[in-house]
């Protein structure tokens, strides 16, 4: 998608305060069970140690549309995927790679060494990106959802590798 005809890209940015409507509304699309209201503010104007990042979808003469967002939180040399998601129109063209790659390169400068994430059970198109990056399958944690009760499979990224994440950044999507 990023360089697609007409000038259309998908540019990777910082979240600001301004995007916080429509970053929520893309939680309450994404999720069964949305983030609070005022928890992306607070990622972005009280949490020290959280990286927030969107992707915007440009075409030159058009205003920007907002089509994903990233919350990843730093403890200590770990960085915790916490949020991650794609407008269902703009899945599968390597948008969550992208926001993923970047934050997690943010998250290696910062300090972060390794990364760990919950995923549910049955969102196999997100465990198959994670596995791209080289994330492996270590537990269970029974009955995490509240929503749903669905289990999350617990994933950790034992060693962050800044060449990886720069290529799988820069790949385009088949």
């Amino acid at each position: 998608m990023a360089g697609a005809a007409g000038g259309t890209q998908v540019i990777l940015r910082p979240m600001t305060l301004a995007d916080l409507p429509k970053v929520e509304a893309l939680d309450r699309e994404s999720f069964l069970t949305p983030w609070p209201q005022n928890a992306f503010c607070y990622e972005l104007t009280d949490n020290s140690h959280s990286i927030c990042w969107v992707a915007e979808l440009t075409t030159p003469g058009y205003e920007p549309i907002l089509v994903g967002s990233v919350v990843i939180w730093l403890v200590v040399d770990e960085a915790h995927l916490a949020t991650l998601a794609v407008s269902g129109a703009y899945r599968r063209h390597g948008v969550a790679r992208r926001l993923l790659a970047q934050t997690l390169s943010v998250a290696y400068e910062s300090g972060a060494r390794q990364a760990l994430l919950e995923v549910r059970e049955s969102n196999q198109a997100a465990r198959n990106l994670y596995y791209q990056f080289g994330f492996e399958q270590v537990g269970t944690r029974r009955a995490y959802y509240s929503d749903t009760h669905e289990d999350a499979i617990l994933m950790t990224l034992p060693e962050l590798d800044p060449d990886r994440l720069s290529v799988l950044l820069s790949r385009e999507e088949n």
